[in-house]
């Protein structure tokens, strides 16, 4: 499935298609450089992996926009003011919020816990998971909708790419060692405590570190400019000649 383009995703707005009983949240980070992406540094440099953070971003938000489960907002990181999200505001008529302190696990259960108040279910996602699809999201809302309390997609790396909840508990995110390879796992024995009915689906794929970098590239998911690593200055190259 190729980049969503520019012109493609304008056509794509959050209040198209949508259904008042799901509310389908997107956490982004600014697309800063040397504050996003920072394993890929030394391989696209600090502006190009901001640049690919901010292809990801757009992705995920033409991939929630495109699915139709649901009204879309942005939940932006550090808060909502700096104009890469104004941006997407503007392109897609989004409802941007802003996720607020704490670690992931604090502003992952106030966004469950506020969109729970006004929808019957929420999905949330992040943007380093190109390879999810508008079809994954139709399904976690299927699932939902079936009866499932929770439904999770879960990554390669060990954490996981999608959760959807008909409910918010914290004890669902209290301790949990964000980041790690450990996610999913302590998740799945938060739910068994919880005696929550979970369904997963297929196991997804995280752009993180060097390698997820080739692997991207060969997907097609994203256009190529996206992807592109620094060029050599005249001056490095002509040191390098012998």
């Amino acid at each position: 499935m190729p980049f969503f383009s520019a012109r493609r995703l304008t056509h794509l707005r959050s209040d198209t298609r949508t259904s008042p009983e799901t509310a389908l949240i997107v956490f982004a980070r600014a697309p800063e450089p040397g504050r996003v992406k920072t394993r890929l540094v030394p391989l696209l440099g600090a502006k190009g992996a901001a640049s690919l953070h901010a292809r990801l971003v757009e992705r995920a938000l033409g991939t929630a926009l495109g699915s139709g489960i649901g009204n879309v907002e942005l939940h932006c990181s550090p808060g909502i003011g700096h104009r890469f999200f104004a941006q997407q505001q503007r392109r897609f008529g989004l409802r941007l919020r802003s996720q607020g302190r704490g670690n992931l696990g604090d502003r992952m259960y106030r966004a469950f816990k506020r969109a729970l108040r006004r929808h019957a279910y929420a999905v949330l996602i992040g943007s380093d998971c190109p390879a999810l699809k508008a079809a994954d999201l139709r399904a976690a809302a299927r699932a939902l909708r079936g009866g499932a309390d929770a439904v999770l997609s879960p990554a390669e790396d060990g954490g996981y790419a999608l959760i959807g909840l008909r409910r918010a508990s914290r004890r669902l995110f209290d301790g949990i060692a964000w980041g790690s390879s450990q996610v999913l796992a302590q998740t799945r024995r938060r739910l068994r405590a919880l005696r929550w009915r979970r369904r997963e689906l297929r196991t997804l794929w995280d752009v993180d570190r060097p390698e997820d970098v080739g692997r991207l590239r060969r997907s097609k998911l994203l256009e190529k400019r996206a992807l592109r690593s620094p060029r050599t200055s005249s001056a490095t190259r002509r040191r390098a000649r012998p």
